[in-house]
């Protein structure tokens, strides 16, 4: 169990899991090419010693690989998935009471506890400008806080049960912020400070805020986890790091983290708001400039020897992947207790998490009659009706009574899915809704539209692995690729309006209609559709992160039935990039340059070349 992030980054160091860069970083692009070189290489944790502009040093890719995330809780999170087993099914403390007997006292020894002394306020403050002021993209507004950790209590709530801590990021410099006397918050749909924010706006307390950076590896997890309910993020902290989360309160009313490294105190502006972003997401596009609260800065504390911990997001995979990770090693049990006949549920995370989600439930309704999607189609709108899970795009659930199905073999599920799915009957929409804040392939921001496709029943066909001589693709197809069994991936004129795409996709159903696609039961019109067959994550990511359902899902020989849409062909997804969708990450090439050289240079980076 660790004391500080500076204990849990020497622990890494004498394990080999974590280098020090000794060369000054510039914290403008340069950090953030390293970062993800290094993470692509499945790479150890780093220190940045020397980073420009600012006294503190830095660490990134604490969480940046799998087996790396387990070995920071090996300690803790046995007894942790014993705390929620026994929520996902009480009895087994009945069943086996030698393994579960210490549970609750788990639970118990992790409540956070007020510290008298240990407190950042003793060690020392600093201004904003003199943070890691990393900015990651080319396009983003300015610097950002990656891994915060924000604290706030309702204007009626003391105790700190009744907190609420997110992760929901800081932008520390740029735009219109005046620097080192305001920082911009972005919080989306469905997220417990909105909550808070709504019940400040009709008190006339102050909406004080705290937000922590650094601490024990488990603060930050414990900010961005789904908690079940009842249980504190606090005490799930507690938990997972094996130490109880200590805090204190200084002279202006303020909650301060006793562990973090760092603490930026301040209030939320009532009814101000100012433009925040770009910043490059998880998605792999920017999201773009929108208003979000303002926090006026009071104080910016550090505790001693403090580290600077901070991720890169990009195009998934990344760091954050590790998140999505732990999460479904936790609590993939509670899934059946939240979703009452669901087996397993992957919030798919190189489309980007929220924008497909792909799921297998149970059939218990009509056993005696024909395999048809029925009890699965409940499960989809429990799913679709319930916190984050209805921010998805995509719903794609299979019935577990068709045989073996496992949704973290993607490619496996897919290819189950493509044989059975009935495009006649399998397809269910819901229009004019809420979409991922950071989805810009919707209508408007928030705003878009859900599918759902229910499969069951018995193979329908056998996938297609390339183009049979005998399909005549039509002249307006100017390239062509299967992007993965049975998946045909189309290359047509870059996309313009709706008006024209919808003619033209009309156009070339009329010309596939008469053609044996029937082992390409999916086709996606894609701008490079070589590089969407390369790899599973390229075709999800291209398919799933740019199509908006109600608007680029076509179909060979489309029906409307009773208000049911349908075809009796394949498929379509229009999945070219659109004008109004957010530009996609790139690097800058003199940045890359750079970071070239520091490769050649700098020992630690060497076998990274």
């Amino acid at each position: 169990m660790y004391k500080s992030l500076r204990h849990c980054a020497k622990d890494l160091e004498r394990s080999g899991q974590l280098i020090r860069i000794k060369s000054e970083i510039d914290p403008n692009l340069e950090i953030a090419e390293i970062h993800r070189r290094v993470f692509d290489k499945a790479g150890p944790a780093l220190l940045f010693e020397k980073v420009k502009g600012s006294p503190f040093q830095a660490l990134s890719n604490l969480y940046g690989t799998e087996e790396r995330t387990d070995y920071i809780f090996r300690k803790t999170l046995p007894a942790l998935k014993k705390v929620i087993a026994l929520k996902a099914d009480p009895t087994r403390l009945l069943k086996n009471p030698l393994k579960y007997w210490n549970a609750g006292f788990t639970a118990l020894k992790a409540l956070p506890k007020k510290a008298w002394f240990n407190s950042p306020v003793e060690y020392g403050q600093t201004t904003i400008d003199q943070l890691p002021m990393v900015k990651s993209w080319p396009m983003d507004g300015g610097a950002f806080v990656t891994l915060p950790q924000v604290f706030t209590l309702g204007p009626e709530d003391t105790k700190m049960m009744k907190s609420n801590l997110g992760m929901y990021r800081i932008q520390l410099s740029g735009n219109d912020y005046r620097l080192n006397e305001e920082i911009g918050l972005h919080y989306q749909l469905h997220r417990g400070i909105g909550v808070h924010h709504q019940q400040y706006n009709l008190s006339d307390k102050p909406f004080r805020a705290s937000i922590f950076i650094g601490g024990l590896p488990s603060h930050a997890f414990s900010a961005i986890m789904p908690m079940p309910e009842g249980l504190s993020e606090l005490t799930f902290a507690g938990m997972l790091g094996g130490k109880r989360f200590k805090y204190a309160k200084d002279d202006q009313g303020h909650i301060l983290s006793s562990d973090a490294d760092f603490v930026i105190t301040g209030t939320i502006q009532k009814g101000i708001k100012k433009p925040e972003g770009p910043f490059g997401d998880h998605l792999g596009y920017y999201s773009l400039t929108h208003d979000f609260p303002v926090m006026k800065v009071d104080r910016v504390y550090h505790r001693k020897n403090p580290l600077w911990h901070f991720s890169v997001v990009g195009r998934p995979p990344q760091e954050d992947s590790s998140f999505g990770y732990l999460i479904h090693k936790m609590v993939g049990e509670l899934a059946a207790q939240e979703f009452p006949g669901l087996v397993e549920l992957n919030a798919v995370d190189a489309a980007g998490v929220h924008p497909l989600l792909i799921a297998v439930g149970k059939e218990r309704y009509m056993p005696f009659r024909e395999k048809v999607p029925e009890e699965i189609l409940t499960i989809a709108n429990r799913i679709l009706g319930s916190g984050q899970t209805s921010l998805a795009k995509f719903l794609i659930i299979a019935s577990d009574d068709d045989g073996p199905i496992d949704t973290h073999n993607i490619g496996a599920y897919f290819d189950h899915v493509l044989r059975r799915i009935d495009w006649k009957r399998d397809l269910h929409f819901q229009t004019k809704t809420t979409i991922d804040t950071l989805d810009y392939s919707g209508s408007g921001w928030n705003s878009g539209s859900k599918v759902v496709m229910a499969c069951r029943g018995p193979e329908k066909r056998h996938l297609a692995t390339e183009i049979n001589a005998e399909i005549q693709l039509p002249k307006a197809v100017m390239d062509a690729y299967v992007l993965r069994p049975g998946v045909l991936g189309i290359k047509l004129n870059t996309f313009t309006s709706y008006d024209e795409a919808k003619e033209e996709i009309q156009e070339l159903g009329q010309q596939l209609k008469n053609q044996n696609l029937d082992e390409f039961p999916l086709i996606v019109l894609c701008d490079d559709p070589s590089f969407a067959s390369q790899t599973l994550n390229n075709f999800l990511w291209v398919t799933f992160t740019r199509a908006n359902p109600s608007h680029d899902i076509y179909g060979i020989n489309s029906f409307i039935e009773f208000k049911h849409w349908g075809c009796h062909g394949s498929l379509i997804i229009d999945a070219r990039i659109k004008p109004h969708h957010a530009p996609q990450l790139i690097e800058d090439p003199e940045v890359s340059k750079r970071v070239d050289e520091l490769f050649l240079k700098e020992d630690s980076l060497k076998k990274f070349v």
